[in-house]
């Protein structure tokens, strides 16, 4: 299928998606009212609020600057996808209840009082069009945190019964079981020596002592478990004490994303429960975005103090092994396009590091038109793909994406977070793609010099 083509099909389904109809989109979880599924909505959100929140809210300019920054707002061109519309209730409840002008607007009705029909509807712009990727907050000219509070306005709509089906489906199950994705502690077990004996690689479980506690996240453990086997290679390649262990694996933080605060610090408390037991000093997260929000930059607000060890994403720990000259690689001949996962370089902070590790390999990178920090998201994260009706325009938004990697004509695509993986596979299939999406852990640990070869 041509690019024309599939812009005029997806052009054609993503039409509806330009009229919502609040009645058919919400899923709502629990027994409550209306009035009490406002109210609990306002409440929550109010309870992360601050002094920084309130200036954001005072801040907008209105000038629109966010809306092109937007991938789901250039793949639909409606205006109802501009990120600080996202928000809409939730500042007009903050203008009438709390404002410097507060007593004006609730006095001549100027700001009127949210609606359950406006949370159903918005419910859409907050989880379907949302990965709180920060593309938004870094173009505000205003410095606007829209995707921090985005993810406050989610926190809202949780305890309000308002977040779609799917997501609150499977946040439900890893609260339950652990693991979003069924991935149970014997599910892992498994795994880990099913990876071990095909790979011929030594599997470090449940040691009672360990400098570095590894993670994985659900969809590498069911989906990509070559990961598993390439973190072990890599780690006893450079010598390190480390361990996977049953009790605290599980990366993936779904109360992240769907809101819920006490179960993203039931899952964050079980990682460093984990690592405190056993006397880690580091915690490697795996390639996964939104486990590294959750654990290094959240976590010791979950925790209530500093963390006692250090946190790196995978990406970063390849990085800093380069640079101490750890890691021992073969050349790659080839040249390479690098997707930048949202959470872990925007958000996070650590842009250079795969760079540094596809410098090591040797390869070549050429990077997109919009790489980097201003990396255009591939709009899977954030819960997105897990929600069925978001598909059409979550599709539309790779398509610009593939079009950006397929103009740099890199012969290799690599990306360093399982998620963005996912959707790639999930939308090349759809979409007809004729490229594959790599691991960089992966790359790494296929490029490793052994003893025999040094």
């Amino acid at each position: 299928m041509s690019n024309t083509t599939t812009e005029m099909a997806l052009d054609l389904e993503a039409k509806r998606l330009s009229v919502v109809d609040p009645g058919t989109r919400v899923d709502a979880q629990g027994d409550m009212s209306d009035e009490e599924r406002v109210e609990k909505a306002m409440t929550n959100f109010a309870k992360d609020f601050g002094h920084v929140a309130a200036t954001y809210m005072e801040a907008c300019i209105h000038c629109g600057a966010c809306a092109h920054a937007c991938p789901f707002y250039e793949a639909s061109g409606n205006p109802r996808h501009t990120p600080i519309w996202k928000i809409e209730p939730f500042k007009q409840a903050y203008k009438r209840e709390a404002g410097p002008l507060a007593f004006f607007y609730k006095a001549f009705n100027l700001k009127k009082n949210v609606t359950v029909d406006e949370l159903k509807e918005w419910q859409e712009l907050l989880y379907d069009t949302c990965t709180m990727c920060g593309r938004c907050t870094l173009i505000c000219p205003m410095s606007i945190d829209i995707a921090s509070l985005v993810g406050m306005a989610r926190h809202g709509m949780f305890h309000a019964g308002l977040v779609p089906h799917e997501l609150y489906t499977v946040t439900e199950k890893a609260k339950r079981e652990g693991s979003p994705l069924g991935a149970t502690p014997q599910v892992f077990e498994d795994r880990i020596e099913w990876m071990g004996d095909e790979h011929e690689v030594d599997m470090h479980v449940d040691e009672d002592e360990a400098e570095v506690l590894v993670l994985m996240s659900s969809i590498e453990i069911q989906k990509y478990p070559e990961s598993m086997a390439a973190t072990a290679k890599i780690l006893n390649h450079m010598g390190k004490s480390w361990t996977f262990h049953t009790e605290g694996y599980e990366a993936t933080n779904f109360g992240l994303l769907s809101g819920n605060l006490e179960w993203q610090r039931d899952m964050s408390m079980k990682v460093i429960s984990t690592a405190e037991k056993i006397g880690a000093k580091l915690v490697i997260l795996p390639e996964c975005g939104h486990a590294y929000q959750a654990l290094r930059w959240q976590g010791a607000n979950m925790y209530g103090k500093p963390l006692p060890f250090k946190v790196q994403h995978i990406s970063e720990f390849l990085g800093d092994a380069v640079d101490a000259g750890a890691l021992k690689l073969k050349t790659v001949n080839t040249t390479v396009a690098f997707h930048d996962p949202c959470q872990v370089s925007r958000r996070g902070g650590a842009t250079s590091a795969p760079r540094k590790v596809l410098e090591a390999l040797g390869a070549k990178l050429i990077e997109s038109k919009s790489g980097g920090d201003l990396n255009t998201c591939c709009g899977g994260g954030g819960g997105v793909i897990t929600i069925h009706r978001a598909d059409t325009l979550r599709y539309k938004v790779m398509g610009a994406k593939f079009r950006q990697l397929g103009e740099t004509g890199a012969e290799m695509m690599v990306t360093s977070c399982s998620n963005c993986r996912q959707n790639f596979d999930d939308s090349g299939e759809k979409l007809n793609w004729d490229k594959q999406m790599n691991s960089l852990l992966e790359l790494v640990a296929d490029n490793l010099v052994e003893e025999a070869e040094k």
